[in-house]
């Protein structure tokens, strides 16, 4: 572990050794808190690389939040969560499946908050990518993007057009978070993961894979802070992120594979007034998981531009985001990305809304045809998103 690490772990300690010594003085009394959200998606893409590809599809998901919490006498909040997901599955394939991506413990006090288990990463959390939430038409999130599944366009598409703040926030292995008190709306948090991609129950200590495996990190650490204050009709945010961790090698007894160690960087600001709220954002990863020794890599990056207005019911969004890097398929030949969208949310009721979108995706793959021509796409997205939260 380095040194970044054992500071962690030290912070971490201290807070948990807070905690265990307060005493509670009464029988816990414990609520059970319900909550979720659900979605349904239908798309009409028209695409320029579409052979074998159908012009229509559909998407769900449900997730229940289960959060049982109570509050001993001296104030401390403390609790668990799980979050249970019914995804479609492998979209090429009819599925039915049920899994959790969240399941931890946590604890609030003076102290700040603590955080045990499987849960995604900090800035996948609390960074900033532009004025719109998570599910709102025209937001600068991937659901549009993803139609394009199953296409050799979307396994071309550099990770940064997916993975849109520190390289592998997406990632719910399990971690120890700590999180500050707030400090006039500004709040600062680290935390730590032993691997990527090993959650729940599961025990990996190797601090080697197999030759052909799925790329890990180990001793992963991320850390950074977010902002938010308003004063009047001017609401401002922002945050920054910074992860860092080493490449598992792979080797299957004589041929062995080393790979690019994870330094990710993530940085976001948005600025709200009255109805009207713009922001950008920045990532950058470098050769992050590249394989050491190729010959030819892009750094691996992204920005994005967005605002919105909000009318009543209606909200109106409108962005941009350039991804460079290497195709997220095999790591090892450069692409990049230009997506624009753009959409309508209507609020039907509270908890209930509706929205179209429409996103354009221009792609190129460096030397990617078989004639060793570039491989070059545009894509066109209309989608239909309606949504619950509860």
């Amino acid at each position: 572990m380095n040194a970044f690490s054992l500071r962690a772990a030290a912070l971490a300690g201290t807070a948990f050794a807070a905690l265990t010594s307060a005493p509670a003085l009464a029988e816990p009394s414990f609520d059970l808190i319900l909550g979720g959200d659900a979605y349904f998606q239908g798309a009409y893409i028209r695409q320029q690389q579409d052979d074998g590809l159908r012009s229509r599809e559909f998407a769900n998901r449900y997730r229940l939040v289960v959060t049982p919490t109570a509050t001993a006498d001296n104030g401390l909040t403390y609790g668990a969560r799980l979050r249970i997901v019914a995804g479609n599955g492998d979209p090429t394939v009819s599925t039915r499946n049920i899994e959790n991506d969240r399941a931890f413990l946590f604890a609030n006090g003076a102290f700040g908050t603590i955080q045990a288990g499987v849960i995604n990463g900090l800035s996948d959390e609390y960074g900033m990518i532009g004025p719109n939430v998570e599910g709102v038409a025209g937001s600068p999130d991937s659901n549009g993007i993803l139609f394009l599944n199953g296409s050799t366009t979307f396994a071309a598409l550099p990770l940064a057009a997916t993975s849109m703040r520190t390289l592998i926030a997406y990632d719910t292995g399990t971690k120890f978070v700590y999180i500050t008190p707030s400090f006039g709306g500004l709040s600062a948090a680290v935390s730590y993961m032993p691997r990527s991609g090993d959650s729940n129950t599961s025990v990996n200590r190797r601090t080697t894979d197999t030759l052909g495996d799925l790329l890990s990190f180990r001793d992963v650490v991320e850390a950074g802070a977010a902002f938010q204050t308003a004063v009047g009709d001017v609401s401002i945010e922002g945050s920054a992120f910074y992860a860092t961790g080493q490449a598992v090698r792979q080797t299957d007894g004589v041929v062995s594979q080393s790979f690019e160690d994870l330094n990710s960087v993530h940085v976001g600001a948005n600025v709200g007034y009255g109805p009207v709220k713009v922001g950008a954002s920045y990532a950058y990863s470098g050769d992050s998981g590249y394989a050491e020794g190729l010959a030819q890599t892009r750094a691996q990056q992204n920005w994005i531009f967005g605002a919105q207005y909000t009318a009543g019911p209606m909200l109106f969004a409108a962005n941009y985001l350039r991804a460079l890097g290497n195709d997220s398929a095999t790591m090892s030949t450069p692409s990049k990305a230009d997506i624009w969208q753009g959409g309508v949310t209507w609020t039907v009721a509270p908890g209930f809304t509706t929205g179209l979108e429409y996103d354009y995706v221009q792609s190129t793959l460096q030397a990617g045809r078989p004639d060793g021509g570039d491989l070059k796409d545009r894509a066109h997205i209309l989608m239909l998103d309606t949504r619950l939260a509860f």
